[in-house]
């Protein structure tokens, strides 16, 4: 990740997590498409790969944030059972996880664990309640998508 201790290593440091976070922000918000399926698309647009939109894979991460992702995939979810909202990671095991994955840098792996679990919670948020939305709109119109009401 990079040194904290010099003038000049500290700005490079903030650089390097500068772009990370914005990776781990592309890495939610641009879906689920792999290079392969970009790769795909473009040949059939007949248009020139962009290296800058390449969708984000784990091995554009430092090793302490593919750890993160781990970290954070191991973690239990906890849902509010009447709104159906994602509340979030139980971070009860944190502790134990970190102590079973020998983890030195926990600072380092809790901050990128800490914002993984944010972009997560806003993706899957925004997802419920685009659907409970939908849901709703379906309610008021009377009948299933796609279907009519004869009067």
């Amino acid at each position: 990740m990079g040194h904290r201790h010099s003038r000049w290593t500290r700005k490079f440091y903030q650089k390097q997590v500068k772009k990370i976070l914005a990776l781990v922000k592309r890495k939610f918000r641009d879906g689920k498409i792999d290079i392969d399926k970009y790769l795909k698309i473009c040949e059939e647009l007949g248009e020139e790969p962009d290296p800058e939109k390449f969708p984000v894979e784990m091995s554009d991460f430092p090793y302490e944030v593919q750890l993160a992702f781990h970290i954070h995939d191991m973690m239990p979810d906890r849902w509010d059972g009447m709104s159906g909202f994602y509340l979030g990671k139980d971070w009860s095991s944190l502790t134990v996880l970190f102590d079973t994955y020998e983890i030195e840098d926990k600072q380092t792996i809790l901050f990128f664990v800490k914002v993984i679990e944010g972009e997560h919670s806003s993706v899957i948020n925004e997802e419920v309640k685009r659907k409970q939305d939908a849901r709703q709109r379906q309610a008021k119109s009377g009948g299933k998508p796609g279907m009519s009401i004869k009067g």
